[in-house]
């Protein structure tokens, strides 16, 4: 009889990460069935039949509905849904991705009901916990069984913590395999709507800019750092920002001008986003995923941050960590512009079939 694997999502990316994890079951058919639960964490109008077509999954089983509030509200909405799923259909296992509010929710649900947890992305560790991320993967990983990690400090971070090692598998990273899976559809793809396209052909070399975190945009000294060395950098090459909600609010609370160099969008659509990105000669960023993204392309980031879970990016990828200090994002991205960006390698295992193999082990642990 297959085994059922229920898959837990709450956000854009955690959709992105699971995708090739369906993928992997569906050629798996015989030995697993599966179900998609959307906890509904960040609502995104976006989140159409469009954008899990271009997944290549079908939609949520489940939507729990469960957005908004505080983060412990957030967590014990999600919490309380989907213990009513797990008493009812009681799958064999539950598998949740990255680090948000519901992968620890639904981690210790699963715990308490003794159904197994398998963690894709276990491992990260940046250190600082004043990030509610940390908090999420420490907790997560304390209480997980089968631990699947994107590179090799993941795994030593677990056996660090005591974790046993029999459980412990470096698979590569569903990101990326889902990151070539999207350029192979992007090739395909009608861009004639895309907010990228007319600007790619307008700049020609150009860079990309993404800030979200609270501790870079909500406070003003900081933010008003960041765009300053932001307009300087518009001075030598055009950038593109796709504005999240957040950032946008607070450049227009704090009267923050980017300039004309700067090119404002809304926020994109994971295709569009792609389609700027990919060849863009620079990205500054405070995103996790990002920084994995462009090392998997080869592209140089600088990482608007003071720490980093994914140390793989820096040793032997083309990230650096730049901080929020505008004399240093400055020196890097003057190196970038003139040629003299990082030059990295893709690291072992980010081949693609990380979630083939995530499915092999699952296989191995379970049937």
């Amino acid at each position: 009889m297959a085994k059922s694997i229920y898959l837990v999502a709450g956000a854009r990316p955690n959709f992105m990460k699971i995708a090739p994890i369906v993928r992997a079951l569906q050629a798996r058919a015989d030995a697993f069935s599966y179900k998609i639960v959307h906890t509904g964490q960040h609502y995104d109008r976006d989140m159409s039949d469009v954008f899990f077509e271009e997944l290549g999954i079908p939609q949520p089983d489940h939507h729990l509905e469960c957005g908004g509030g505080s983060h412990a509200e957030q967590t014990a909405k999600i919490m309380v849904a989907f213990e009513q799923i797990c008493v009812t259909e009681r799958p064999d296992v539950v598998l949740v991705v990255g680090d948000v509010n519901s992968t620890l929710a639904c981690s210790i649900v699963a715990k308490k009901l003794h159904i197994p947890v398998a963690h894709v992305e276990a491992g990260l560790r940046s250190g600082d916990m004043t990030m509610p991320e940390e908090i999420n993967r420490l907790v997560t990983d304390s209480i997980t069984d089968w631990f699947f990690c994107t590179e090799p400090a993941g795994v030593d971070n677990l056996v660090r913590e005591g974790k046993s090692k029999d459980a412990i598998f470096h698979v590569g990273h569903v990101m990326v395999d889902n990151l070539f899976y999207q350029a192979d559809q992007l090739q395909r793809a009608d861009r004639a709507g895309f907010v990228s396209e007319p600007l790619k052909q307008q700049l020609g070399r150009y860079g990309v800019v993404t800030l979200h975190r609270p501790s870079n945009v909500d406070d003003e000294a900081t933010l008003r750092g960041l765009a300053g060395a932001l307009r300087t950098i518009a001075q030598d090459m055009p950038l593109v920002f796709p504005v999240h909600p957040r950032t946008r609010g607070n450049l227009e609370r704090f009267g923050l001008d980017l300039g004309a160099n700067i090119h404002l969008t809304r926020p994109l659509s994971y295709m569009d986003f792609l389609n700027l990105w990919k060849d863009a000669a620079l990205i500054l960023t405070d995103s996790g995923g990002l920084q994995e993204e462009t090392t998997a392309m080869g592209i140089p980031c600088l990482t608007l941050r003071e720490n980093t879970e994914r140390p793989v990016t820096l040793d032997e990828g083309t990230n650096t960590l730049v901080g929020t200090d505008p004399h240093a994002i400055l020196q890097e991205a003057a190196r970038v512009i003139a040629g003299q960006g990082k030059q990295g390698r893709r690291p072992e295992l980010w081949d693609g079939a990380a979630a083939t193999r995530i499915v092999a082990q699952l296989e191995k642990q379970i049937l």
